[in-house]
């Protein structure tokens, strides 16, 4: 057979569009890219041109994607199986059968009985290309199961109510559902959900459904004003109150609902502020507020629920701390037990009876590490369960005894076929000077015996960077392919997240924005110079957010570089924040700025990387998006490539990888999630010479 005539990379056409905002005029050629309908023929062979260049490019990667897919999948346990929770009167987890994408949700009335299947998710996906189950939520008296599917990857949910009985559907369908909660009344008659803007996408509109009613006749008890706020609701751990948040970048505000009286109004428990945050937990009379009302890192203070509202009657129980970020609390009978962060690192500190002078820290043994509170919906329980995982070690679910200082046992940890062994790898936490003398937390983990610190070992960066959200050093299965390789994989905990508390946070955002890409560059240079990798074998990644610093960082420090991943990457920065009618722009001006500001359009000009794009040498570069993404357009990172084909200088690999099945989380299923995975790495190795 005659081999396939080698393509020649897309080269998109150019329909100049003039975009003039504060007397600057920027030409973007590849603005028609941009369809909503996402029916455009042109537009669409043009993605399918860059497809088929892409999997031409990849062929001689084709053996080594496979190799890799089999390994990853091999470390999967079959039959895994969710730590059993208690609710009720029944015993709820999540298993997986042989082969199989989907879990399978069921329940028993003892920890040992025989499990009832209440859903089996892979009869729910059969036919789809794409199957997310969302939200889940059995009613109070357990006979019946509301949840929520996303077939399309546009995160616009459909909520279906099951008799866990009979085990039939109900005819209640509900259409256009958000994915930030659903709650049930005391009765088990009503169902609170939110309805998504089919515009903007924000979740904006609580209603009431009544079961055995249409959806056309459900009543409306909420409508969020403001689009820069997110609406999320859920029930209080005592069951007593349905609770509405309703939160910016920088503020919040609590609504809550006696859910015995469900056809009653929502209450707010003290009126937004900006600049203020909090969230309440309920016991008995009293809540207790985590507020960063004149703290920054946030602190705990409680008070009766009838004066909730007059914020001088709030009494402290944890007090600020410059040191100490308050992350989450959990609100027993008997017992506070705090989710903080302290140098980077996650803890769980336990208080007797919410005194703030006879607490203990839970004790663990890892130099890097993630704990969290996990599954715990009893508020009279003396014991509280928390999930454990770090780079060497699978994630763990532990039990602690409160009432004896925290003696631990272990209740599952994940298996790891494949011929995982926990003790050959190692992990380091570091800390290494930015620029401007900031100190910027590192995440490594290595295999022992591939490892030398003299500079040869391939270097894997990855980033994030934004929102505040933490890239915690957790166990990744997939990661074992690369350090069994040599390679060392790296986190960087750049600015932007709160690694480092909220003033981490506050330092990479809005018109401190460069200090995320500068932290990362100097990691990169801080690794190299202290011999941890070679200077021709370093590799970056990053997603969503994430792609926005590693399409920056292409732009700035393109020699650092052997290749990079971006994937569905905010790179169109100044154009969509000054799109209102794009999906979630107005929600993010308190992180990126309102470029509707001069200040702000001229601090994002400097920085967002489709306008930066130079007649430069780049980096290997794979870009990966869905033509469904919700929270980045497609349109990005596609007109993104086209500029970068037109503007680079050299003849490294630049691919489009279009998913026009899916959206923002990439493929969906336990098996199938990989073939994002296998793609990048695959990649990587190659370029780094590692065929095998």
């Amino acid at each position: 057979m005659e081999a396939a005539k080698p393509l020649t990379p897309p080269i998109a056409a150019k329909i100049p569009q003039q975009l003039t905002q504060h007397g600057v005029t920027r030409t973007d050629n590849y603005y028609w890219l941009r369809d909503d309908s996402r029916s455009d023929a042109k537009m669409l062979d043009y993605l399918r041109q860059e497809n088929a260049y892409t999997a031409q490019q990849l062929q001689p990667f084709a053996g080594l994607k496979q190799k890799l897919f089999s390994e990853m999948t091999a470390r999967l346990n079959p039959t895994e199986s969710s730590t059993p929770y208690k609710w009720h009167q029944h015993w709820y987890s999540r298993r997986y059968e042989a082969g199989k994408e989907y879990p399978l949700l069921q329940r028993s009335t003892t920890l040992d009985g025989t499990p009832q299947l209440l859903l089996d998710t892979n009869q729910r996906a059969a036919g789809n290309e794409f199957y997310s189950l969302g939200m889940i939520d059995v009613s109070p008296n357990e006979q019946l199961l509301a949840f929520a599917e996303d077939t399309l990857s546009r995160r616009i949910y459909t909520v279906y109510i099951k008799d866990l009985n009979s085990g039939q559907l109900l005819t209640d369908v509900l259409h256009n559902v958000d994915e930030a909660g659903l709650a049930w009344s005391k009765d088990s008659r009503y169902l609170f959900y939110i309805l998504k803007d089919p515009q903007t996408l924000l979740g904006y509109q609580v209603f009431r459904h009544k079961l055995g009613t249409a959806q056309a006749d459900d009543q409306l008890v909420y409508e969020e004003q403001d689009d820069s706020y997110y609406i999320s609701i859920g029930t209080s751990l005592d069951e007593s109150r349905i609770v509405l948040y309703c939160e910016s970048t920088t503020t919040s505000e609590v609504s809550v609902l006696d859910s015995s009286a469900p056809l009653g109004l929502l209450q707010v428990v003290t009126p937004r502020e900006e600049g203020v945050e909090y969230h309440i937990a309920k016991r008995g009379n009293e809540y207790f507020v985590l507020t960063n009302w004149q703290a920054e890192n946030f602190r705990l203070m409680k008070v009766a629920i009838a004066d909730v509202a007059d914020k001088t009657a709030w009494q402290e129980v944890i007090s600020h701390s410059p040191d100490v970020l308050l992350e989450d609390m959990l609100v027993l009978d008997n017992f506070l037990v705090l989710q903080t962060r302290e140098n980077g690192l996650s803890n769980i500190v336990v208080y007797a009876d919410a005194n703030p002078n006879n607490g203990y820290r839970l004790s663990f043994d890892d130099p890097a590490y993630v704990v969290s509170l996990g599954v715990n919906l009893n508020q009279h329980a003396r014991e509280v369960q928390v999930i454990y995982s770090s780079p060497t070690t699978p994630q763990s679910s532990y039990v602690y005894d409160l009432d004896q200082l925290g003696q631990r046992r272990l209740l599952k940890q994940r298996q790891v076929k494949g011929g995982f062994e926990q003790q050959l790898y190692q992990s380091e936490r570091l800390r290494i000077s930015a620029r401007d003398g900031a100190l910027v937390p590192v995440t490594l983990v290595y295999r022992k015996d591939k490892f030398r610190r003299d500079g040869t070992n391939p270097l894997y960066i990855y980033g994030y960077g934004s929102y505040g959200y933490v890239v915690d050093p957790s166990f990744d299965d997939a990661v074992i392919s690369l350090l069994d390789r040599g390679v060392v994989y790296v986190i960087a905990h750049v600015r932007g997240s709160e690694t480092l508390g909220r003033s981490w946070y506050e330092n990479g955002k809005l018109l401190h924005k460069q200090n995320t890409f500068n932290d990362f560059e100097d990691v990169t240079r801080g690794l190299l110079a202290e011999k941890y990798g070679a200077a021709d074998k370093v590799v970056a990644a990053g997603g969503s957010a994430g792609g926005l610093l590693i399409g920056a960082v292409a732009n700035q420090a393109p020699e650092l570089y052997l290749a990079m991943a971006a994937h569905v990457p905010f790179v169109d920065v100044v154009t969509t924040m000054l799109d209102e009618s794009i999906p979630l722009t107005t929600n993010e001006y308190d992180e990126w700025g309102n470029p509707n500001q001069q200040n702000y359009f001229e601090y994002m000009l400097s920085y967002s990387p489709y306008d930066n794009v130079k007649r430069q040498a780049y980096p290997h570069l794979l870009v990966t998006s869905g033509l469904h993404d919700s929270q980045v357009q497609y349109f990005e990172p596609a007109k993104w490539v086209a500029k970068l084909r037109d503007y680079k200088t050299d003849d490294h690999l630049l691919l489009l990888n279009m998913d026009m099945e899916a959206g923002h989380g990439g493929k969906s299923g336990r098996y199938r999630r990989y073939e994002d995975t296998v793609l990048e790495y695959a990649f990587f190795l190659k370029l780094l010479g590692i065929n095998d």
